[in-house]
Parts: C-alpha cells; structure tokens; sequence
C-alpha cells in the first residue's frame, strides 16, 4: 500500500513541475517587450505620456484663450456702455429743421477745362 501512495506521490510531484514548467513558458512569453503583452503595455504606457503632454499644451492653450476672452469681454461691455451714454445724450439733441427742397430744382454740375501749357518746339 504504501508503494502505491509512493508512486501516485512521484506521479503528482512530476505533473505539478510539469504545469510550472508550462506557465513558466507562457509567462516569458507574456511579458516579452517585443511581441508579447509588455510591449502592449510599452505601447500604452508611451501613449499615455504622449496623451499627458497634449493634454497639458491643450489646457495652457485654454487658459491663454480664457485670459484673452475675459480681456475682450471686458472691453466690449466698456464700448457698450460708452455706445448707450451716447445714444441717451443724442436723445437731448434737438431735432434739426427740414430743409426745403423744391422740385424744379436741379443739381448742376460744371465741368472746367483746365488751359493746357503747349510749349514750343524749338
């Protein structure tokens, strides 16, 4: 009997290194950088700070064009306030008279000939 449990011992010993012996393989072969899954993850781990980077350019780009949103803003609503002083002091104006204009008159327009200075020829 315990010969049997020796050899069914030895048996499961020998299929346990078997079964590392394999992961082990398929682990070098999963974390190979160049075809396996770590050069996936170089891949995306480069990505990723390329991302960073463009993110960072994107909101400095924002932020200047927030700042000069504001600047504009803030000179509109100047132009705009200066724009309704104005329209309410043209509202003191007094009317201007009309002027008459009769139908039988025409605009005249006169040409003038300029004298031309000939000069001989010698």
């Amino acid at each position: 009997m315990t010969l049997i449990a020796d050899i069914l011992l030895a048996v499961g010993a020998f299929g346990a290194a078997a079964y590392c012996y394999i992961l082990a393989g398929r682990l070098k072969r999963f974390t190979t950088l160049e075809n396996g899954m770590g050069g996936a993850i170089a891949v995306l781990s480069a990505q990723v700070d390329d991302m960073t980077r463009a993110l960072e350019k994107a909101r400095g780009s924002a932020s200047a064009s927030a700042t000069s949103l504001e600047a504009l803003t803030a000179r509109a609503e100047q132009a705009a306030a200066r724009m309704e002083l104005l329209m309410a002091s043209m509202h003191d104006l007094p009317d201007p008279k009309p002027q008459r204009v009769e139908r039988d008159e025409r605009l005249r327009f006169v040409r003038r000939r300029t004298e031309r200075s000939v000069e001989a020829a010698e």
